[in-house]
């Protein structure tokens, strides 16, 4: 069991690693294959949508045949090959198709990770597991910051996929062999587990505006927009980008660790969440009315845009304690589908509005903001619930 969820934050690992990389090689894609930050706006919102998509599915096959074959068949097809198209791209098309097949392949492994959180441990403790799998696995944050812009200026950023598309089969195989499938969970007699079911839970209801938002401005900054904002406004080298995505990185582990014990130590789920969004569109608020604040100023508010955005895993608590035992995999990839289908669309979204605001980056924080001050509105009249 733990190597197998070792392996799985692995895995995580390289999902975190695709979903904001480009962000590092928007200035060599764009001098080497002709592509704009709003192409690479499309690609990032791709991968999210697919991703998205993906849950459905994904949902009924962990309940129904478990998470080993079903991550390590994905990540191994999936990732392995949206990487090495990625490598051979030579248009913006290429690599819309290489961040597809991406998202397919980084799709199963976090939700595989809460499936078996959720089948195999205690409830009181999932928002502490949750964190912590997305706090480790958030390292491929760390690099596809300043360590890949180091390895594409000295390697290129080909042979850098090259390398991350071996690393990614290598892990699917390993997954294969040493992830556990825990028991299933039988629906009650004479009822089918159905995602029609999970639908009707109210409860769910008024969370889910906020899981749509929530991870839409720290993904979307970190995932993309960090290097333009850092280039354009401030001049920055990759070197520069690098350190301020670095940052970012940094301070999204952090605040998946810091959110953890939270619920814990507050008695309250509800309470935190909503504390740490609006704290985040506070930092969004300020980047919005000052965009060029200083360097150190405005990465310093991306880092903490990173930090409070990092309450997923207890929205997922939250959420997941008002789901029946035969509906768990069905319930986690529903509320994970809200999540990243919102980064998904919001960040094809965002790069319609850089284009239509001329490039404003004072509109793009704003526009963040009022989304996640929107979603905390419909939030406050969620139902509280601790395990």
């Amino acid at each position: 069991m733990k190597l197998g969820l070792a392996c799985l934050v692995l895995g995580y690992l390289l999902s975190q690693f695709y979903r904001a990389f480009l962000a590092v090689l928007a200035g060599p894609l764009t001098q080497d294959l002709a592509v704009t930050p709003d192409d690479l706006a499309l690609s990032s919102g791709l991968w999210f949508l697919v991703f998205a998509a993906a849950q459905i599915p994904l949902g009924m096959a962990l309940d129904q045949i478990g998470p080993r074959r079903t991550t390590a068949l994905m990540l191994g097809l999936g990732g392995t090959g949206g990487a090495a198209l990625f490598a051979l791209a030579q248009n913006a098309t290429h690599i819309h198709l290489a961040m597809m097949l991406l998202g397919v392949g980084c799709a199963p492994v976090l939700m595989a990770s809460y499936y078996i959180f959720a089948r195999s441990f205690a409830p009181a403790v999932f928002a502490t597991l949750a964190g912590a799998v997305i706090g480790l696995g958030s390292l491929g944050n760390i690099l596809g910051a300043w360590p890949l812009a180091w390895a594409s200026e000295v390697y290129g950023w080909r042979m850098a996929l090259w390398v991350m598309a071996g690393i990614t089969a290598l892990v699917a195989t390993v997954l294969w062999v040493v992830i556990p499938d825990p028991p299933r969970a039988e629906a009650p007699q004479g009822t089918k587990a159905r995602l029609r079911d999970v639908l009707r839970i109210r409860a769910l209801w008024w969370m889910m505006p906020l899981l749509f938002v929530n991870y839409a401005p720290a993904a979307g900054l970190r995932g993309l927009w960090v290097g333009p904002y850092m280039t354009d406004t401030f001049g920055a080298d990759a070197n520069l980008v690098g350190q301020a995505t670095l940052v970012m990185a940094f301070a999204m582990i952090a605040g998946n660790f810091a959110y953890g014990p939270l619920d814990r130590l507050f008695g309250t789920r509800k309470w935190v969440i909503l504390g740490g969004n609006l704290l985040g569109a506070a930092a969004l608020a300020v980047l919005a009315i000052a965009p060029a604040l200083g360097f150190w100023p405005s990465a310093m508010l991306l880092a903490a845009v990173g930090f409070f955005g990092a309450s997923f895993p207890m929205l997922m608590a939250h959420g997941r304690s008002f789901i029946p035992a035969h509906l768990t995999g069905r319930g986690v990839t529903l509320i994970n589908l809200f999540s990243i289908g919102g980064v998904g669309l919001l960040q094809v979204a965002s790069g319609h509005l850089h284009r239509m605001g001329d490039g404003s980056y004072s509109l793009l924080f704003g526009f963040f903001a009022l989304l996640l001050l929107a979603g905390c509105a419909v939030y406050l009249f969620a139902t509280d619930r601790t395990d």
